[in-house]
């Protein structure tokens, strides 16, 4: 059996305080099962963006209420980590995993029976919050077995693994709708739920240590927890980075099937093609990142993800008012999506690196400003109607921007903070 090795080489903090964990080889079976279990949420979503304008015409609903079952979704997806993550600091990873894919499993077989949109709303954030539970443990579980330089290879890995998912949902989901329509997509999502929660109980064993859980329940303990993570500064702007920019990610996930099939008029399998393609930048991306960080520290892979973020946002914006038709829409999207690769293994790493105790509610955290924020900015894309891309290009080109910005003014505090670092025994600043 391939197996991954994990060997920390800067993994520290600034501070020097960060707990090692023990060295492992994890078997690649368990990076394949790992990898799976994350992509439910883009897996909820992805799969059914085909099919978005056909379900808002057979629900007899307007196309902000159509857009509102992605925004409920990200709702979900966000408060679910709030209530996972510390649950399974408390209670363990493995028990807190396979309920939520339980949920999920049940609440997709309801929204594939809907009467009306709005009862898919609800079950849309039922569904999220159920998915989110795979999201916060997985991520909390590669911290348990890794840090630094070694936990940012393995949530490349990972990406290897769920980033095939954003490439074949949508191409799935296309074809899907050749032989059946919405509703039997619903039913495909449940039926892969139903067959991660077998894999998962098969092959999923606890990795949170009875002796790091907190003994202290509650909401006085849980809030307690979040403030203390809050105030740690590098904590904090690793973790906005990320929620600016995949807030932009997201705002092209629930613009892109109204911009690219009613403005720029592709099919639902032409869409689906340009969908997955995008998301093969992403696969890409992360690969390149897994070989990089073993020679360049993952700050600077994470900024130079920011960078791009906010130069493929600025460029869609001038294609728009430029009127530089579908391709020159298409390759700034890609640089857009494609820096999700450099961002989201090295963000998650750095922002959890210092955290061991709590890397359930840290985890938590991370995950939730991302689906927060994209659940704010994903009604606005659509505020001028299906027939104008301005809004996304809009939207997608100030968190861009305000991504970057978050992570060149964490880096120069963190620079500043470590200055002293010159007297012996002090900690070395990331380069």
């Amino acid at each position: 059996m391939r197996r991954v090795s994990l060997r920390r080489r800067d993994g520290g903090s600034p501070s020097g305080a960060t707990v090692r964990p023990p060295e492992r080889a994890i078997p690649f079976k368990i990076v394949l099962v790992l990898g799976a279990l994350s992509a439910l949420g883009p897996l909820a979503n992805d799969t059914y963006l085909p099919a978005l304008p056909s379900l808002t015409r057979d629900l007899h609903s307007s196309t902000a209420a159509a857009q509102l079952t992605l925004t409920t979704c990200f709702i979900g997806l966000a408060l679910g980590q709030l209530l996972v993550g510390p649950l399974s600091d408390r209670k363990g990873r493995r028990v807190s995993l396979l309920a939520g894919v339980a949920t999920f499993t049940a609440a997709s077989a309801a929204c594939a029976v809907v009467p009306d949109v709005w009862v898919l709303v609800v079950l849309r954030l039922i569904q999220g919050g159920a998915a989110a539970a795979a999201i916060v443990v997985v991520r909390a579980v590669v911290r348990d077995l890794s840090s630094g330089a070694a936990a940012a290879r393995l949530f490349s890995l990972l990406m290897l693994v769920n980033g095939l998912v954003p490439i074949l949902a949508p191409l799935a989901g296309g074809q899907l709708l050749h032989v059946t329509d919405w509703r039997g997509i619903f039913a495909a999502l449940a039926a892969a739920g139903a067959l991660l929660l077998c894999i998962g109980l098969a092959a999923l064993r606890e990795t949170h240590p009875h002796e790091l859980r907190r003994t202290s329940s509650g909401l006085a303990s849980t809030l307690t927890t979040y403030g203390r993570l809050l105030a740690d500064r590098r904590f904090l702007g690793y973790t906005l980075t990320q929620g600016l920019s995949m807030g932009a990610m997201f705002a092209y996930i629930s613009g892109s099937p109204f911009v690219l099939q009613t403005v720029f008029h592709l099919s639902p399998q032409l869409f689906s093609v340009a969908f997955a393609s995008n998301a093969f930048g992403i696969l890409a991306a992360s690969q390149v990142s897994g070989h990089l960080v073993r020679h360049v520290h993952p700050a600077r892979i994470f900024t130079a993800g920011a960078l791009s973020c906010a130069a493929g946002g600025a460029g869609l914006l001038v294609a728009v008012v430029a009127h530089a038709g579908v391709f020159g829409v298409l390759v700034p999207l890609f640089l857009t999506v494609a820096s999700m690769g450099f961002i989201l293994p090295n963000g998650a790493a750095l922002a959890l690196q210092d955290h061991p105790k709590e890397s359930g509610s840290a985890s938590a955290l991370v995950g939730s400003a991302q689906f927060l924020i994209g659940a704010a900015v994903a009604p606005l894309v659509g505020i001028a109607g299906p027939h104008t891309a301005l809004p996304m290009a809009i939207v997608i080109c100030l968190l861009g921007a305000g991504s970057a910005a978050a992570v060149l003014l964490t880096r120069t505090v963190e620079r500043l903070r470590v200055a002293p670092a010159t007297l012996p025994g002090t900690a070395t600043p990331p380069p």
